[in-house]
């Protein structure tokens, strides 16, 4: 079910972006998946706490460190054996989308917005699952030297996509990304897929458990 404080219609909000900005393994693609089937038991029990540490790791950071390198300290840190980072980043290629997200994208081309990719992955990985064919532009946290929700990794975007922040929309994956994304001056919705806790002050435009419902007013 979405949630909306400034619901966008055609009537209520005549605002326009230019492009919609993708946060990339949480609004697009289904990575939880993934990181539960790399853990010994093959579950969310063992998966959900580690990706809960990356992520606590990975907004700590700032500045770039490998991506691989955090993905391994977070399993270090829940317990884990080395296997499990392993087993994820060689099972990368398996990522799938979530299943509205080759019609959603679709939708968005047809009405004439620019897509880009905002990710903290590396440059192999990023680019291995962000696409070259659908998005304008795809940034990787090792391409901007940061990782989301540090402002630069977001004003990457806007540099490489020649836009201001007030002409581009961004679709985040997590509430740092929601955060990340306002202080960074732009306009945010959020895909929140799994039903994760809002944290700090920012309010999305809108909320919702579909990429669909997040993006209603827009496509």
């Amino acid at each position: 079910m979405a949630t909306s404080t400034s619901e966008p219609s055609a009537s209520a909000a005549p605002w326009r972006p230019k492009a919609v900005v993708f946060d990339l393994l949480t609004a697009l693609l289904d990575s939880w998946t993934l990181w539960d089937a790399s853990t010994p038991s093959g579950t969310e029990a063992e998966g959900r706490p580690w990706r809960a540490r990356y992520l606590e790791i990975t907004f700590g950071t700032g500045r770039y460190e490998p991506y691989e390198d955090l993905v391994r300290q977070a399993a270090r840190e829940v317990g884990l054996p080395d296997s499990a980072p392993q087993a994820l980043l060689d099972k990368w290629a398996q990522l799938q989308a979530w299943p509205e997200v080759a019609g959603v994208l679709e939708r968005l081309k047809a009405r004439g917005y620019r897509l880009g990719v905002v990710t903290n992955c590396s440059v192999e990985k990023g680019h291995e699952e962000g696409g070259y064919v659908v998005f304008d532009e795809v940034i990787t946290a090792a391409e901007s030297g940061f990782y989301k929700p540090a402002p630069e990794a977001y004003r990457a975007i806007m540099t490489a996509m020649g836009l201001g922040a007030d002409e581009i929309l961004f679709v985040a994956g997590s509430a740092g990304d929601v955060q990340g994304a306002t202080d960074a001056g732009m306009r945010v919705v959020w895909h929140n897929k799994v039903g994760l806790p809002r944290k700090e002050d920012a309010v999305p435009l809108r909320e919702g458990r579909d990429l669909e419902d997040a993006l209603e007013g827009f496509l």
